[in-house]
Order: structure tokens, then C-alpha cells, then sequence
């Protein structure tokens, strides 16, 4: 199976909607922020390891605790994976934190302020006319 086969699209999509159910609705962990989601998740065509990208809103003590208990929690995580999508082998997950959605949020907010700037230099050039 090649990596980019619409077999392995298939399996990184399920695999995905599963790790973000398992988290949402699964684990326990007070260590887990509520505003966890999976970005993205790109199993071996091997199916033997996955890597899965986690965003976590909030600050960074946030984005560390969530990771701990991911990976704390790993094995169990694992197992509800086997139970829930049939696979040949169950993939090794491991969980790589993803600031995508924080940059992206922080290049919104900058934006913002430059514009929010620029309309009011604007506005004091043309007040001085």
C-alpha cells in the first residue's frame, strides 16, 4: 500500500474521527484541556505506528499537561482503537503537539491591530486637512 493510496486516506480519516471521539468522550483525565482536537493523523502504510497532531487551546502549561496525559493514557487509547476500527495490526500512536491553530489566531489578532492602526492614522491625517 503506498502512503498516498485511497486506501491509507481511508484509514488516516477513520483513525482521526476515532481519536477525537476516544478523546472527547473516553478519557477522564482532568489533565486533558476539553479543547483538545486532533488535527491531523497519518498511519504507516504498514499500519505499525501513527502520528497524531493534537492543537490544545489555551496557554502553554495547558498544551504540556494534555500531552502528559495522552501519553499517559496511550495504552488505553490504543485499545479503544482496536475495538472500535478494524485493523490488521493496531498502530503505535504517538501524539505531536500542533500550534497551528494558536498561529493562526495570533495572526488574526495582529492583523487586526494593524488595521485597527492604519484606520486611525487615516483618520487623523484627514482630521488635520
Amino acid at each position: 500500500m503506498r502512503k498516498n493510496s485511497v486506501k491509507n486516506i481511508r484509514i488516516n480519516a477513520e483513525v482521526q474521527r476515532v481519536l477525537a471521539q476516544i478523546i472527547r468522550s473516553e478519557i477522564k483525565d482532568p489533565r486533558i484541556a476539553p479543547m483538545t482536537s486532533v488535527v491531523a493523523v497519518e498511519v504507516a502504510p504498514d499500519l505499525k505506528s501513527c502520528k497524531a497532531w493534537i492543537s490544545v487551546l489555551g496557554d502553554e502549561k495547558a498544551r504540556a499537561d494534555t500531552l502528559a496525559g495522552l501519553k499517559s493514557a496511550e495504552g488505553y487509547i490504543r485499545s479503544m482503537l482496536a475495538r472500535t476500527v478494524n485493523l490488521r495490526n493496531t498502530p503505535q500512536i504517538t501524539f505531536i503537539p500542533d500550534q497551528s491553530i494558536a498561529y493562526g489566531v495570533n495572526m488574526s489578532k495582529l492583523i487586526d491591530e494593524v488595521v485597527e492602526k492604519d484606520a486611525r492614522s487615516s483618520q487623523d491625517v484627514r482630521e488635520e486637512e
